[in-house]
């Protein structure tokens, strides 16, 4: 047993730690906590020598978590009241249809092209955290017709790329539309099953038999990344749904915001140097 810790305990640790952040976040911001766990298993992927798999593996396990995590986010979000389930109902499917094209696209992008996608991806994210204001309107309310076919799409195709819930680029779409930041918090968190889903078992096929996996992987999802950041995410996630109805949002936002702007420099940085 101490053998065992010795060799693996920091990478346990690491793990949990991302699941617990991760979970928080996913409450708070309704982003499905991808946002910390894709740069923490690249990270600690390429530390391992896992280098040319680590960024599909990254992201392909976030989503695999985001799945439990949506599930209990938004029913946390639920006991409060804060759920339009008419626009989950009405988005998901185009969202699950741009989930599943994203990762097929996913799949042939490289492993530095699809570091700088994410890294890029990241700061626009982050500087929105920052700088975006939940005022900011440029509709009375959500789109219908072709337009939600579109943007349902682009919003499942962008966030199965980075592996990400979403409520990253949904919270931002349902506020310029009108709706109050807590119900889109707490209705976006609900995208991450449609987009999960869909996505993981894509990236399970398409990693199937590739070489320079991390062990007990199935396809680009890693099994034991999953279970321990799940174990986290899905416990934490109530504790950061109830923190958004509580504490200052828009400090907590940016505070989010620097800290994502740092690692997603610090992503494209690594890949472009080399």
């Amino acid at each position: 047993m101490e053998a065992f810790l010795a060799e693996y305990g920091l990478q346990i640790g690491l793990l949990l730690l991302a699941g617990v952040g991760a979970g928080l976040a996913a409450g708070l911001f309704g982003i499905g906590g991808g946002a910390v766990i894709v740069p923490v298993l690249y990270f600690l992927l390429t530390a391992l020598g896992y280098e040319d798999t680590a960024m599909h593996v990254a992201v392909a396990t976030s989503l695999a978590t985001i799945i439990l995590t949506s599930v209990r986010s938004v029913m946390a979000h639920h006991r409060r009241g804060a759920v339009d389930w008419s626009v989950i109902r009405g988005w998901a499917p185009w969202i699950m249809a741009g989930a599943v094209l994203g990762q097929i696209v996913a799949g042939y992008i490289s492993k530095e092209g699809l570091t700088l996608i994410f890294g890029a991806l990241l700061l626009i994210l982050a500087l929105q955290l920052y700088f975006g204001r939940p005022n900011w309107k440029l509709a009375d309310d959500l789109p219908d017709g072709p337009s939600r076919s579109g943007l349902g799409g682009a919003l499942g195709a962008l966030s199965a790329i980075m592996g990400i819930g979403g409520g990253t680029f949904g919270v931002s779409l349902m506020t310029i539309c009108g709706r109050p930041i807590h119900q889109a918090v707490a209705t976006a968190a609900g995208f991450g099953v449609a987009i999960g889903l869909p996505g993981a078992v894509v990236a399970i096929i398409n990693g199937l038999g590739r070489e320079g996996l991390p062990p007990l992987s199935l396809g680009h999802v890693n099994l034991p990344a999953f279970v321990l950041i799940s174990a986290c995410t899905v416990t934490m996630a109530p504790f950061g749904a109830a923190l958004a109805h509580k504490l200052n949002a828009a400090l907590l936002r940016k505070l989010f915001g620097v800290l994502l702007v740092l690692v997603s420099i610090r992503m494209i940085w690594k890949t472009i140097a080399g």
